[in-house]
């Protein structure tokens, strides 16, 4: 993936069972927030950061949403233990963490990563930690998210 590249579309289940597909929230800015799995310990300490600052992101307007390899019925134990406001998605093959260059060095799992898509599709914030042990700060996701919609 490169910065200015149009995302591909795809579409995956929430922790409700519904599709969520990205080609429906053309024209908002969309947060893809890869992680390796529910209910471990740097994953838990991110999404739960997430959750104490979503006014912050909620004031950008983005849509925010969190992306693993589990089931969607383990996200919808670990979004409702946590009190998690945002979508978890799940991509149990991969598929859609492989599109988006977050590959993992842990066997059946996505990299941590944060991808932000502008207001027209493209790519504008990429990065990956295919470690996985250091989660994402919050202040850098907004600061991407804003400069995405300044653009």
């Amino acid at each position: 993936m490169t910065i200015g590249e149009a995302a591909h579309d795809f579409s995956l289940e929430d922790a409700e069972g519904n599709e969520w597909r990205l080609s429906d929230h053309r024209g908002r800015i969309v947060v893809l927030l890869f992680y390796p799995g529910d209910n471990t310990p740097v994953c838990t300490k991110q999404l739960c950061s997430v959750r104490d600052h979503w006014s912050e992101y909620q004031a950008t307007g983005a849509e925010v949403v969190g992306i693993s390899t589990d089931s969607a019925g383990s996200h919808k134990g670990f979004a409702e233990r946590y009190e998690l406001p945002l979508r978890l998605l799940s991509d149990p093959d991969r598929r859609v963490s492989e599109i988006y260059d977050m590959k993992s060095w842990l066997p059946g799992r996505s990299a941590r990563g944060v991808v932000v898509i502008d207001r027209e599709g493209k790519i504008a914030y990429h990065k990956a930690q295919p470690l996985s042990l250091f989660r994402p700060a919050d202040e850098e996701v907004l600061a991407a998210i804003r400069s995405a919609d300044r653009e």
